[in-house]
């Protein structure tokens, strides 16, 4: 039997692995995390970046 082991850490990706890392928790598609945190950096950065910075340094890597 097989445990799977369904932790939130950073996963390869593309910038530190962030949404790799939800998606994959998740299960949802890492594309629809990309484009969530593109449009929170629309209205100043604040709302997309702050988020963003804070669960990379908070979310171990893989």
């Amino acid at each position: 039997m097989t445990v799977k082991d369904n932790r939130l850490r950073r996963q390869n990706g593309i910038f530190a692995g962030v949404c790799g890392g939800l998606a994959a928790w998740t299960g949802i598609n890492v594309f629809w995390f990309r484009l969530l945190f593109i449009i929170l950096l629309l209205p100043g950065g604040v709302p997309g970046l702050l988020p963003y910075v804070i669960l990379w340094l908070v979310m171990p890597k893989k």
